[in-house]
């Protein structure tokens, strides 16, 4: 008897994952024990990011628990990792400042909304129009909001000075033990002995339990508790975009790394509908929301060897009973712990090959600036969808002033024709000085221009040409253009003579 196919690849189901991790016991056990290690990498910085966010510590870790559970079973890319991030922290973190934590059910819910919309509106093919230094900017941009977020918890009122060696020793720690070994991760390392030092010494720092509760049982079930109005939406609107764009970005560059480390593709329209997903369910169990996580998934995929969905699920599934099984031991981790935990992460999220000398001399202007001001949008604003956004911008129109003064054109008389090659893409930018290149006064009765060099892009070239033929027209002599290929004919014969 022949047994049906499975289906494989990173799109394949859940189901799939589970059976090819049954039929296999040292398969499982990878898979399980990738799983576990990945959750103790995310409980410190699910709860740090809870604080970001300025929500109890049980939030971020209930929103882990739900999202990593959810996306194993709905998202696009086995093996990658999503939990609370810190991306998506840092945007609602000013909405819950200003208007309080009863607004985070409904904009996380609106978020996941959003990027189901985007998702089946095929936002995942937009990603091609993010530039290099856009996406370099944003993870710059990102750890720096991170960093800045860690300065009360050194700098704050109240906070002792041994605040400072215990940070520096966590710090230590989480560099030098993966000389020693990678089995353990070392900012679990890092946690262990921070929190056993000032346990066994006495020493009165700010705890996790000074932040708020701990969870001691499953996630329950969060309605809204606001209005559902026009004022509510007005309030919520905003962040809940910013959440979705942000979270989306971050997800599909981490299936972009996990497609590079195990050879596949991944389908970018299912991950960001399996995160809209997971963001509803999650906003509905209380949580932040959240997206992949780039260092957690490297832990799983690359350190761990992971690649099925079976220990996302585990991830998720460890997080809450380690939580909930040691909430009191954990509720005794020092924020110094936590705060050199959040510092290294930084220091891995930003791009330092960016800023190298070297790197910068051989970058081009442009895109040296347009980098500079997406990481200064964002941290002025504090909003890196906004950052983003104007990163975009900003990048078009260097390109578009790069672009426009690649055209040539070269003029040839014979007799009583003169024959005008053109080579290079018009469009907007670089056709708008075109009708300056053009000797009307001193050519002959005939004018011929070549355009096999050149694509015409949109109407704006149209109307140069058309307003080239009316400015010979006036010195008596006639224009044939000739050369176009097949897209550009089409524009050229359905606008030539309707522009004005």
């Amino acid at each position: 008897m022949t047994s049906a196919a499975v289906p494989s690849g990173p799109s394949a189901p859940v189901a799939h994952s589970v059976l090819q991790a049954l039929r296999s016991p040292r398969l499982l056990t990878r898979e399980v024990l990738a799983g576990v290690v990945t959750a103790l990498a995310l409980i410190p910085e699910a709860i740090s990011f809870s604080i970001v966010a300025g929500v109890d510590p049980a939030v971020g870790l209930f929103s882990s628990f739900v999202i990593a559970v959810v996306i194993a079973f709905v998202g696009g890319r086995p093996a990658m990792v999503s939990a609370a991030a810190g991306s998506v922290a840092l945007v609602v973190a000013p909405l819950i400042r200003d208007h309080g934590i009863a607004y985070l059910v409904p904009t996380i819910v609106l978020g996941g909304v959003f990027q189901l919309v985007l998702g089946f509106l095929g936002v995942a093919r937009l990603m091609r129009f993010i530039p290099r230094s856009v996406n370099v900017a944003f993870v710059n941009a990102l750890a720096i909001l991170i960093l800045t977020a860690q300065l009360p918890n050194l700098f704050g009122r109240g906070v002792p000075f041994v605040v400072w060696p215990l940070t520096a020793l966590g710090i230590a720690i989480i560099i030098a033990f993966p000389l020693l070994t990678k089995a353990v991760p070392a900012p679990l390392i890092a946690v262990i002995v921070v929190t056993a030092l000032t346990l066994l010494f006495h020493v009165d720092v700010p705890t996790v339990g000074d932040k708020g509760a701990l969870p001691s049982s499953l996630p329950t079930f969060a309605g809204i508790r606001v209005p559902l109005d026009f004022e509510t939406l007005r309030i919520i609107a905003p962040t809940a975009f910013g959440m979705a764009v942000v979270g989306l970005i971050e997800t599909l560059l981490t299936a972009q790394l996990v497609d590079a480390l195990t050879d596949t593709r991944s389908s970018g329209w299912r991950e960001s509908w399996g995160q809209g997903i997971a963001n509803v369910v999650s906003a509905f169990f209380g949580g932040t929301g959240g997206c992949a996580m780039i260092g957690q998934t490297v832990i799983n995929v690359k350190t761990a060897g992971a690649r099925t969905r079976v220990s996302t699920f585990v991830a998720g599934v460890s997080v809450l009973v380690l939580t909930v099984t040691l909430r009191g031991v954990v509720a005794e981790i020092p924020m110094a712990a936590l705060t050199a935990v959040m510092v290294m992460v930084c220091v891995a999220t930003f791009d330092w090959h960016s800023v190298r000398p070297r790197t910068l001399r051989r970058m081009p202007l442009g895109e040296t600036g347009v980098m500079v001001i997406t990481v200064v949008v964002v941290v002025f604003t504090d909003n890196l969808a906004t950052g983003v956004l104007i990163g975009v911008v900003v990048s078009a129109l260097v390109f578009a002033r790069r672009v426009a003064h690649v055209v040539s054109v070269e003029r040839e008389v014979r007799g009583d024709l003169v024959r005008y090659r053109v080579h290079g893409a018009l469009f907007f930018a670089s056709s708008s000085d075109l009708p300056t290149r053009f000797s009307y006064a001193e050519d002959p009765a005939r004018v011929e221009i070549d355009l096999a060099g050149a694509q015409v892009w949109d109407a704006s070239t149209v109307a140069a040409l058309d307003a080239i033929e009316q400015r010979y027209a006036m010195h008596g002599a006639t224009v044939e253009v000739v050369g176009l290929d097949t897209r550009s004919l089409r524009i050229h014969t359905r606008l030539s003579g309707h522009l004005s």
